[in-house]
């Protein structure tokens, strides 16, 4: 990243990012640049940002700001998906795993961006394809969730069209490592570092005999069957509804390498932010 001359907002629907806008808004003023900003997001709020359609956000932008928390993140790194512009994340409220810095430390922060005291790390993100060559693509997970009423998520998976397992659970979720501390976590997966390239198929609330998740290469490509015991099933992308699926349709998945770059400062690691959000510890045997 040279020289930072388009900053490119992405807000959060509620929380109050007046200060940290102002921050950003002078910061860019003292140096000619330009802010931009969606139209309802920036509209919002009485600042100097120049309101955009996304298309032109993510087309101009040298650095693109995420205020908000762990969903505005995702949604930002959704928006520019593909594209090398490094994304920095500003924590507004609770503490979340993508945001790498609170309010207080954004003049600090941006400051070391123009000295180029950052990292930038790649993120991976999944990608399913539907029959009708319909795509979603999302940086936690990917996953296909039992309606409540309407019989259990029965899903078999195959790698390279080789039948693997059939699970019947709540759902089954599709994870990025970056997704492995979400709903992946929730349902017994493990903790994996956000610099591991592959994914996980992890089964929540297994009726199956076998209920262990597996763990795939980047390179390898999943079918997902969605079986004729199935009831109708959600398709939540990152969280969000992204359609629905019936018995007798298939999703393709596969990895997307550094599909997203996230702006680093070495402020506190994943696994700080892990032990912190997760309370990670131990046994009191050992404390």
């Amino acid at each position: 990243m040279g020289m930072v001359s388009t900053v490119g907002l992405v807000l959060h629907p509620q929380r109050d990012s007046k200060e940290a806008i102002d921050t950003i808004v002078e910061w860019a003023r003292t140096r000619g640049g330009t802010v931009l900003g969606l139209p309802d997001e920036v509209g919002r709020i009485d600042c100097s940002a120049v309101a955009v359609d996304a298309q032109t956000l993510v087309n101009k932008a040298d650095l693109l700001v995420s205020l908000g928390g762990d969903g505005t993140m995702l949604r930002t790194m959704r928006l520019i998906t593909g594209r090398p512009t490094p994304v920095l994340g500003v924590n507004l409220g609770r503490l979340g795993f993508l945001a790498e810095i609170d309010v207080e430390d954004l003049a600090p922060a941006l400051s070391a961006i123009d000295n180029h005291e950052y990292t930038v790390e790649p993120r991976m993100a999944v990608r399913a394809t539907g029959k009708d060559g319909q795509m979603v693509t999302a940086f936690n997970d990917i996953a296909l969730v039992r309606i409540p009423g309407d019989g259990l998520s029965a899903v078999a998976v195959s790698v390279y069209g080789h039948p693997f397992v059939r699970y019947s659970a709540d759902a089954v979720i599709v994870s990025t490592s970056t997704g492995s501390t979400a709903y992946s976590f929730s349902a017994g997966g493990p903790i994996v570092s956000p610099t591991v390239e592959g994914f996980l198929v992890v089964p929540a609330a297994a009726h199956s005999s076998f209920n262990r998740a597996l763990v795939m290469s980047a390179d390898e490509e999943v079918t997902l069957d969605v079986l004729p015991s199935s009831g109708q099933l959600a398709l939540e992308v990152d969280g969000a509804i992204g359609g629905h699926l019936a018995p007798g349709d298939r999703l393709t998945v596969t990895a997307l390498r550094g599909a997203a770059r996230v702006v680093r400062l070495g402020t506190t690691t994943f696994y700080e932010r892990a032990r912190r959000k997760l309370r990670v510890n131990g046994s009191a045997e050992v404390d």
